[in-house]
């Protein structure tokens, strides 16, 4: 228990792949590290069929701190998506999931598959707006293509968080002109050439919450190495910093965003 008047900084990984295999031999000390650091929430996205049992299996042993989203990434879209379409759909209704992802448009490896990428992702924004869910929304090199969609399928009530942002101050007013949608803060913040604290300069902390992307993009000191969720306070101290605000009040203002956005 914390002394009276002492504030103890609560954040909130809005975005961690913790049932990875890369976690396999030491989950539950790596849950204990995050704790200790002050992380009491982990939003769970999922990738393809493969990833589904490791998460749900990982959502139902922690579920006060364990949320899973269902969704099909991106990456995992190719010429024939309607069987893995059918099952999140099919998963979506069965009231278990937090969230709608993580999906979005991935242009960065080829555009082959890009018109499959858009189809699908704006589906599963239509199955978001149907079950009142909020989207977790991946979007490399691609901002163009992804925004374009969420604006022309925003309505009153659609809400999501731009995953691993790492745009420019009119990208970010623009997402944030939604309404309804946040920016995903993570470690890239902390790479000197990155742009993305110059851009937190602009935009300030006031639509943001906090991600870690875990086991990828690990923050400053300790890019290159495998992340997770106990690193969260290092990208809350760089966005403190960018933004001229404490430690505790950017963990105020982002678990505040996460727990409006999810609803847990």
């Amino acid at each position: 228990m914390s002394a009276p008047g002492i504030f103890v900084a609560v954040f909130i990984d809005t975005h961690a792949h913790l049932y990875h295999p890369q976690f396999g031999t030491d989950r539950e000390a790596m849950l204990q590290r995050a704790l200790d650091a002050g992380v009491k929430k982990f939003f769970l996205p999922n990738v393809d069929h493969d990833s589904i049992a490791g998460m749900d299996a990982m959502a139902a042993a922690r579920s006060e701190s364990c949320f899973a989203m269902m969704g099909l990434h991106p990456c995992s879209v190719g010429e024939n998506n309607d069987g893995a379409m059918a099952e999140v759909a099919r998963l979506l209704r069965t009231g278990r999931y937090c969230a709608v992802g993580e999906i979005g448009i991935d242009l960065y490896w080829d555009r082959t598959w890009i018109a499959q990428q858009q189809e699908v992702f704006r589906q599963q924004v239509r199955w978001a707006k149907e079950l009142d869910l909020p989207i977790a929304i991946h979007c490399r090199n691609s901002f163009a293509e992804t925004i374009a969609i969420v604006e022309e399928e925003n309505t009153e009530g659609l809400r999501g968080v731009f995953h691993c942002f790492t745009g420019t101050p009119d990208e970010a007013e623009r997402i944030i002109a939604l309404g309804g949608f946040v920016l995903g803060i993570g470690g890239v913040i902390t790479y000197p050439k990155a742009g993305l604290f110059e851009t937190m300069q602009v935009v300030g902390p006031e639509h943001c919450v906090l991600e870690t992307d875990a086991p990828y993009l690990a923050p400053v000191p300790f890019r290159g190495k495998r992340n997770e969720s106990a690193y969260i306070p290092h990208i809350a101290e760089k966005l403190a910093l960018a933004t001229a605000h404490t430690v505790a009040g950017i963990a105020t203002i982002t678990t505040t965003n996460a727990e409006r956005l999810f609803r847990r």
